[in-house]
């Protein structure tokens, strides 16, 4: 994280005493990155943190992957994966992947009902709400998400979702496994957002106080590196007590919130390339959002983006709001997702190139992540897939 912050009761002195009322002490641990050579935060528990009562195996969601073969850029519809069957649906185990490969798992979800405790021990989580709102409980303390908000969680956070209201909590996750960052470009060699960033410090929203549940014998759902599909294994945790006993923290590790409406974008006379968009970034791959905005004010400019080829990355583009200028006439929507693979260049869809001429400002929202090796289908993404896309520039199937 960029900036460091303190919540509730710590010590003056790291590593030192910290009585309790009772005249005990409460048990500090270290949450850190990169064996103790990059971001940490210390917590203060009431209860020895690593004390366990059982362990059992936990059956993840589906995390089989097919190879995209043979070649070609694919429309998904996800909003197709869920039904009626959101009300019953949380968004940790209801995830169905969409997308996925060693670096990073792109997963969809639509829930009514809360998780369970839950910790990602694989990588970092990047969730994007696109309708919905959910109080985000961490050990931490609490976030609230609503439209719109990026919710980060660091690798290893004991968390929950508790989805509120009446309508379904629609969230995109980003499962990393590495960690995921703000752009090194955007930041000083310390750490501080730089004045050409497009957002900073005051755009991010940390836990507020610690929650201070009761409980014994509570469970945690831990997704960790193992022989499963897609490296990926399950374990079911059992804790004497309940994990969210921390008085206070202190650090710059810690989960924290960013609304893509305070996403101040980049524009030029010409047409600028994706980069500016960038949002965050992650080993092997990039967090990239398009928002409403005025675009090219060249006499001469073309608004949309040219056509191009990714000889070295796969590009997710995820819908979820306005209208996206240059995918008219090809089916996609709000919700869907469309994959451009390396190999294919792709580019607007017939008549927008044209269409797009004199215009001033683009009313569309969307996130990209791009990767930097080849994705595979997660079972959602079969399930969702509208097969016609592939031949839309062309305007006929294959050998038709």
């Amino acid at each position: 994280m960029a900036y460091y912050r303190r919540v509730g009761e710590v010590p003056r002195t790291r590593h030192t005493r910290h009585h309790n009322p009772d005249g005990g002490l409460y048990y500090e641990e270290l949450m850190g990155e990169e064996g103790f050579s990059s971001d940490s935060s210390l917590l203060y528990h009431r209860h020895i943190p690593s004390a366990i009562v059982d362990a059992r195996e936990w059956e993840v969601p589906d995390q089989t992957r097919t190879a995209n073969a043979p070649l070609v850029p694919r429309h998904l519809k996800l909003h197709t994966l869920f039904g009626d069957e959101w009300k019953n649906t949380d968004a940790v185990t209801g995830r169905r992947l969409a997308l996925g490969n060693d670096d990073v798992r792109i997963s969809y979800v639509a829930a009514g009902t809360a998780s369970e405790l839950y910790r990602n021990s694989i990588g970092d989580e990047c969730v994007y709400v696109e309708s919905g709102r959910a109080a985000v409980q961490t050990v931490f303390g609490e976030l609230h998400a609503g439209p719109g908000d990026y919710i980060v969680i660091p690798r290893g956070t004991t968390h929950r979702w508790v989805p509120e209201g009446e309508e379904p909590l629609r969230a995109y996750a980003i499962e990393a496994n590495s960690h995921i960052a703000p752009p090194k470009r955007y930041l000083s060699r310390y750490g501080q957002f730089l004045e050409h960033a497009p957002y900073c410090e005051r755009d991010l929203r940390g836990p507020g106080e610690p929650l201070l549940l009761e409980g014994t014998d509570v469970d945690v759902l831990i997704k960790h590196r193992g022989n499963g599909p897609g490296g990926v294994t399950g374990t079911r945790y059992t804790y004497p007590h309940h994990p969210f006993d921390v008085v206070g923290w202190d650090g710059c590790l810690y989960p924290y919130a960013f609304n893509v409406a305070d996403f101040q974008p980049i524009t030029g006379r010409v047409h600028q390339p994706p980069p500016v968009h960038q949002v965050f970034e992650g080993h092997n791959f990039v967090v990239c959002n398009f928002v409403p905005r005025k675009v090219d004010y060249h006499p001469e400019s073309i608004p949309v983006p040219y056509y191009h080829s990714n000889v070295d990355s796969d590009e997710v583009m995820f819908y979820c709001g306005g209208d996206y200028e240059a995918r008219k006439g090809s089916g996609i929507g709000q919700g869907s997702v469309s994959l451009h693979p390396g190999g294919h260049s792709h580019g607007p869809q017939p008549g927008a190139y044209e269409r797009s001429v004199g215009v001033q400002a683009f009313d569309e929202l969307a996130v990209m992540v791009d990767t930097f090796r080849p994705l595979d289908l997660g079972e959602g993404g079969a399930a969702a897939e509208d097969p016609s896309y592939a031949w839309t520039w062309a305007g006929r199937g294959p050998r038709g």
